[in-house]
């Protein structure tokens, strides 16, 4: 909106060509969405209380998990909501990517929503069943993929990006662009929410990788500064930064009161609409490797998961003492928050080892 209020009052007053500076928009974004995170939050934490929307703990969790029964959860509402107003606000909404990361933030928390609703109501950890999830992301996942590759304008938007080569673009028929795009969006949705097990481990990981995503977004949208480091100009993907930006500052507000310990969770219609936003972003700007990178500590969480259910179904024996992997450091005898600051930790390195690969090439 406020990009086209700067188009439309530039002939009144120069001055008001602020408003359309890709920097101020993102910083605009930024602050509006962790005002609205922040001010808002006591609010609506009496809410879900009032409205008995409270975390029910698993049973075969760790115990200490117990006294967190009776949370609110569906925290991630207010998340989305301060993202989804601030991107509106100040993001150029005549760009289709804008309205990409709209589409698969809506869809993820519908499927999000669904699944929390459901375990409220049945008073239990059970929701949707893992079929039923992965079905619905999946249906979501197609359909914006699909309208990726049909609309893309250049080859790039459909072409493998291979990090530390400076040219090689690997050219991706339709069924390959959206069966990995699936795999993309769907792997990041689950990672997000399997890792989502402490307070603040998830959301702090994702704002992290929103803010490098936002910078090669940035710099893609770039000429000059994709020139320098050898990326593909893709002209749209530098509104991206505004939409990460509304992230940070939705997150960064979030976290206040999810730090450790929690006032309130996210529960899934945060965690696996996060994951799928992240998991979007790194396939409009065709950087799933460098994504996977940034997101070492969701995959190992998910790795943990697999690897364990397959140790037991074949060998009847279990690798970890609990899976998700954060949990075995649990039954170890970390304290809950050493825990969570060294998972951030590792993600901040991550995140600047693929950084790094934009220039090594």
């Amino acid at each position: 909106m406020f990009e086209y209020l700067g188009t439309v009052l530039v002939s009144v007053d120069p001055g008001f060509d602020v408003l359309r500076y890709l920097t101020v928009r993102t910083l605009g974004g930024t602050v509006t969405a962790l005002l609205i995170t922040i001010l808002m939050g006591p609010a609506f934490i009496n809410f879900l209380k009032s409205m008995q929307f409270e975390q029910h703990v698993r049973t075969e969790g760790p115990e200490s998990h117990y006294k967190k029964s009776g949370t609110p959860t569906m925290g991630g509402l207010l998340i989305l909501a301060s993202l989804i107003i601030s991107t509106l606000l100040w993001a150029d909404l005549s760009n289709r990517y804008i309205w990409v990361v709209l589409f698969v933030t809506i869809s993820f928390a519908s499927v999000g929503f669904l699944d929390d609703y459901l375990k409220i109501k049945k008073k239990s950890s059970d929701g949707l069943t893992s079929m039923q999830k992965i079905m619905l992301q999946l249906f979501f996942s197609s359909l914006i993929l699909i309208y990726l590759f049909s609309s893309a304008e250049t080859a790039t938007e459909t072409s493998f990006i291979v990090p530390f080569f400076k040219d090689l673009l690997i050219p991706m028929s339709p069924f390959i662009f959206v069966f990995t795009g699936m795999f993309v969006l769907v792997g990041s949705s689950n990672a997000v929410n399997l890792t989502d097990g402490l307070d603040g481990l998830a959301i702090l990981p994702s704002v992290l990788i929103a803010g490098a995503l936002g910078l090669i977004a940035y710099s893609m949208g770039n000429q000059i500064i994709a020139d320098y480091l050898y990326l593909p100009h893709l002209e749209l993907s530098g509104e991206l930064i505004v939409f990460c930006g509304a992230l940070i500052g939705s997150g960064i507000g979030f976290l206040w009161y999810n730090t450790y310990p929690a006032q309130i969770f996210m529960g899934d219609v945060g965690s696996l609409t996060l994951g799928a936003i992240l998991g979007i972003i790194a396939v409009i700007l065709r950087h799933e490797l460098v994504f996977a990178i940034m997101a070492g500590v969701f995959v190992i969480e998910t790795l943990s998961v697999a690897i364990q259910v397959i140790s037991f179904k074949t060998r009847g024996k279990r690798v970890f003492l609990m899976a998700p992997i954060h949990h075995h450091y649990e039954l170890k005898g970390w304290p809950e928050p050493k825990i969570i600051v060294r998972f951030w930790i590792v993600t901040l390195v991550l995140i600047l080892i693929a950084l790094a690969t934009l220039k090594l090439r």
